[in-house]
């Protein structure tokens, strides 16, 4: 395809140029991919009211968000493995959110490390963060994300375990290291030829940039999930809140909240703004859909924090109908990691304003002239 513009255009796309294995990690979810669906559907079955004869020949997209202005209420969520879909791939994401005036977020388990992404895309991007069980280490990683100058840290919570991922299994991509296992990697490189020459060749190095220290002799091609299931640290409760923040002054952002209780522990404890998600529907499977849980959580938050979502946003529509629901700004993960793979940093960038334009179109023909005032009274009950 010569010009993909919507997210089924990029998702086409990535899939012809990625190894299968790489494309089912992106696109999957886990189980029987239940929440992944519901997802996309229930937020495709919200309607919006069409408004006319209404004055908008200027909109205001732009919203302040923890002390940033953001040119539209969308930030890159953090995508595990990025620069294996594209060269560098989080340094380019970075770069093409800057480029669109939105933050982006680097993994965790980013190829690229927080140096590389601070020295070639500059300051001021989020940095998400998983609870590993070695503390020194976790001290270490806090503090270079502080020097790197993070605007904020986005602690992910919903991964206590790994959720059962079976298209993973299917494909390979979560399999013991075996001969066989290798010839199956070596086979799917070797049918995406611009892949192998531009990512697996020449976008080295592999490791994963911000946790090879930790991961000591482990490879990202081989025993990954197995060095994650030894290191994640599962007993992370509330009280370790106390812990991030003595060595964090930044903002901190929960993201993995689904449940109305947790959003109230989560303002209790003083972080200072959460995100609704379920991973995107790779974790719990039948679990509730991000646009079916937002409502009752703003409710529950009762506007002490920002409240942010992510799960089955693919446009600006979409955009609309989350912030309408109550939503201060949306994350989106597959469809920049789509477009990265489809066409790198300048694809990530196209899919971004298309994404504005898209937005400024829904806000014109609902009449929402500033996205700051988005609500309820933009759906339709029918």
């Amino acid at each position: 395809m010569s010009s993909p513009v919507a997210f089924e255009d990029y998702r086409a796309c990535a899939r012809a140029r990625l190894p299968g294995l790489l494309f089912d990690y992106i696109d999957g979810g886990s189980y029987a991919e239940r929440t992944l669906e519901r997802n996309t559907a229930d937020l495709a079955e919200i309607s919006l009211r069409q408004r006319v004869m209404r004055d908008v020949a200027t909109l205001h997209t732009s919203i302040e968000l923890l002390g940033q202005t953001l040119a539209m209420p969308v930030i890159l969520a953090p995508v595990g493995l990025a620069g294996m879909y594209s060269r560098r791939g989080e340094v380019a994401a970075a770069k093409a959110a800057r480029s669109q005036g939105i933050p982006f977020c680097l993994s965790t388990t980013g190829v690229c490390s927080i140096e590389e992404v601070r020295e070639k895309s500059g300051a001021g991007f989020w940095y998400q963060l998983y609870m590993i069980k070695d503390r020194s280490f976790m001290q270490r990683l806090l503090e270079r994300a502080r020097e790197a100058e993070c605007a904020a840290l986005v602690f992910t919570v919903d991964l206590a375990v790994t959720g059962a991922r079976y298209r993973d299994v299917r494909s390979g991509f979560n399999a013991p290291p075996s001969f066989a296992s290798h010839l199956r990697r070596a086979w799917q490189g070797i049918t995406r030829p611009h892949w192998t020459t531009n990512v697996y060749l020449g976008g080295r190095p592999h490791a994963l940039g911000n946790i090879v220290e930790a991961m000591a002799d482990s490879d990202v091609k081989t025993d990954f999930w197995a060095w994650v299931r030894r290191n994640w640290d599962s007993s992370v409760t509330w009280d370790d809140i106390a812990w991030v923040r003595q060595h964090w002054q930044g903002p901190i952002i929960l993201k993995g909240i689904l449940d109305p209780e947790d959003a109230r522990q989560a303002v209790a404890v003083g972080v200072d703004a959460l995100v609704v998600s379920n991973h995107g529907g790779r974790q719990l499977d039948g679990a509730v859909s991000t646009a079916r849980a937002l409502p009752s959580i703003v409710e529950a938050v009762a506007g002490d924090i920002p409240v942010l979502v992510d799960g089955g946003i693919r446009s600006g529509l979409d955009v609309l109908k989350m912030l309408s629901l109550g939503a201060s700004a949306c994350m989106i993960g597959r469809a920049w990691a789509f477009a990265l793979a489809a066409r790198g940093e300048r694809g990530v960038a196209a899919m971004l304003q298309t994404m504005r334009g898209e937005l400024e179109v829904a806000m014109a023909l609902t009449g929402c002239v500033d996205i700051r005032k988005a609500a309820a009274d933009l759906l339709d009950s029918r």
